[in-house]
């Protein structure tokens, strides 16, 4: 009987395995081609970034970082990414919440750490549906949001 039970569950892990990806995730084709625009417009805008696109689960994806760009945007990028899958919210928008006084203060604090200024932007689907996320650091908060925007609305074309 155990032998038989492990056989089963072993045989149905297996099967599952197979087609554990959400149906509603980003592709590694698609992440690669939002990171290519989101690089193009940030080589427009002079300016050196690092890009990080997460998937669905708020793993990450894809990520590049611009030569000469700084370190310390690696985590940053990453984070923005997570953030805005994390609660399906520009990062920037989510800011507004977190200031003292609003309504979620110090939620940066949780998650192993979150980053609520402009930069991290959800991803959507033709269908509307959230696929992932994309982060973006090394410029300013304006450049970071145009250069993630950039990129989020690619597979949308």
């Amino acid at each position: 009987m155990y032998k038989l039970l492990f056989f089963i569950t072993i045989t149905l892990f297996s099967s599952n395995f197979t087609y554990a990806q959400n149906a509603y995730d980003i592709t590694d084709e698609e992440a690669l081609r939002i990171i290519l625009a989101a690089k193009q417009k940030a080589k427009e805008s002079n300016v050196l970034v690092n890009i990080a696109v997460t998937d669905a689960g708020a793993n990450l994806k894809a990520f590049i970082r611009m030569d000469e760009s700084y370190l310390g945007s690696i985590d940053v990028a990453i984070k923005k990414a997570k953030t805005a899958r994390y609660f399906n919210i520009d990062t920037g928008d989510l800011g507004e919440l977190t200031q003292p006084g609003g309504i979620i203060y110090n939620i940066e604090h949780s998650n192993g750490g979150l980053i609520t200024f402009p930069g991290g932007i959800p991803i959507r689907n033709k269908d509307n549906v959230i696929i992932g996320a994309i982060g973006v650091s090394g410029g300013t908060i304006e450049q970071d949001r145009a250069i993630a925007i950039a990129g989020a609305n690619t597979i949308l074309q």
